[in-house]
């Protein structure tokens, strides 16, 4: 399938488009938000078509979960394969070759030269919840550090974790106990940079002081950390970040938690984001890219941590189901055989050099940074005081809408213009992209 590019330039829905908006509005629940009033039809790639024949170029990827691009043709007959033969039973009471195949494929590719074990869930954050259930259970402590600019999720826990307030935690509370947040290495932001020449990781510093004031070293059981923080701003530590948590974790027999529900399955230029860092985690959870859009996650981590849980403890129905664990085995593949990981290296090195011509043009740009094809720009009114320019930002994601180019904002300020587009995209796709970028550049920003 392929697609003519016909953007919609008034950015309004068409009437099929419309007519499914009202009918959302009677039924689907006030707090759902959308970032466009796009209905998509059908998609393929980088590219989406709307009910009333408009078409997008995808530079958010279903939020990086679609890291080989919309309906790969090996995974759609992979499900389509399984759906033939097996639906559902629930792995907990009868059990299917998929997940055993998908858990060995997992503990393959996770890094660390030790057994591991692997267990399934649906999302990310369920995925969490359970890296954490585990870590308790493990190690016989409640505590849990988390990081500031953090997202893991919309549930209890997760949402404990999470450090951005509106929209994720505002009149939701009370939250989860025993969650303690320390400062993320927010380079851009640091207060510690402003204040001491140069990179003195403060930030790993603190702990000293976090232990004596917070909470006791013995009394938590693990630390959270997503390698390339995402919707906090795509915010990628200086090298020394990640080894530092790490060691301060084996210092006190911490369990090292690496959220790789974003950064994993070739997003960051390698399969998982730890490997920049040399970091191998204890556990590490995933999800989104793990099977192109179909709903599964899991934990992926040291057997002996893994087996802490009684059998029972753990799992859920639909948790592994045989069609997304056959999706998830045609998508790995899909990557590994298509080189896809080094296709996230040079997207990544293009849409840095890209977006540093525009901030050469344009002050309100920032910082740009990223990480394989995880790219985003940070948008300021003022290149001294830093302050936040989020209206800018929105406007920059309107715009590009309306001429055909989908992204999203993140950052806990609402300031920065991430990109995720699938690593399938075309080269005629992705200048098409940037070129719709520039313009609406040129005129929000000038």
């Amino acid at each position: 399938m392929t697609m003519e590019f016909k953007p919609n330039a008034a950015g309004l829905p068409g009437p099929k488009g419309q007519a499914l908006l009202d009918r959302k509005a009677k039924i689907v629940a006030r707090g759902i938000s959308n970032s466009t009033p796009i209905f998509v039809d059908e998609a393929k790639g980088a590219m989406l078509k709307d009910v009333d024949g408009n078409t997008f170029i995808d530079f958010y990827g279903g939020i990086a979960t679609l890291n080989a691009g919309h309906c790969p043709e090996p995974v759609v007959n992979a499900i389509k394969e399984q759906a033939d033969k097996l639906l559902h039973t629930c792995f907990m009471v009868t059990m299917y070759e998929p997940y055993v195949a998908l858990a060995e494929k997992i503990a393959e590719l996770a890094p660390g030269n030790f057994p591991k074990k692997v267990m399934f869930a649906n999302s990310g954050a369920e995925a969490v919840e359970n890296a954490v259930k585990i870590a308790r259970s493990a190690t016989k402590r409640s505590g849990i550090v988390a990081f500031e600019c953090a997202f893991h999720g919309r549930t209890l826990m997760t949402m404990t974790l999470t450090s951005k307030v509106k929209p994720y935690k505002f009149g939701f509370g009370p939250f989860a106990p025993d969650v303690y947040k320390v400062p993320s290495a927010y380079c851009y932001r640091c207060y510690y940079n402003s204040t001491y020449p140069g990179c003195g990781m403060h930030c790993l510093e603190r702990f000293d002081r976090f232990f004596a004031a917070e909470a006791a070293p013995e009394s938590i059981a693990a630390m959270i950390i997503e390698p390339v923080q995402g919707e906090g701003g795509f915010l990628v530590p200086p090298k020394e970040f990640l080894p530092g948590l790490k060691s301060i974790c084996e210092k006190h027999g911490i369990v090292f938690i690496a959220d790789e529900v974003q950064t994993g399955f070739g997003r960051t230029g390698k399969m998982f984001a730890v490997e920049h860092f040399g970091v191998v985690p204890d556990l590490m959870t995933v999800a989104k890219s793990i099977a192109a859009g179909m709903p599964l996650s899991g934990v992926v981590g040291k057997a002996e941590i893994m087996d802490a849980p009684d059998p029972g403890y753990i799992g859920g129905t639909y948790g592994g189901n045989p069609v997304s664990c056959a999706a998830g085995l045609a998508t790995i593949d899909y990557l590994q055989s298509g080189n896809l990981a080094d296709r996230s290296s040079a997207l990544g090195a293009k849409s840095i050099e890209r977006l540093k011509a525009l901030q050469e043009k344009y002050p309100m740009i920032g910082d740009v940074r990223g990480l394989g094809a995880m790219v985003a720009m940070e948008l300021v009114k003022d290149s001294k005081t830093k302050e936040p320019a989020k209206e800018a930002a929105g406007q920059i994601v309107s715009e590009c809408y309306k001429r055909g180019l989908l992204l999203l904002g993140a950052g806990i300020f609402g300031n920065v213009v991430r990109m995720l587009m699938p690593l399938s995209i075309t080269e005629q796709q992705f200048e098409q992209g940037f070129a719709i970028l520039d313009g609406v550049a040129a005129e929000v920003l000038k």
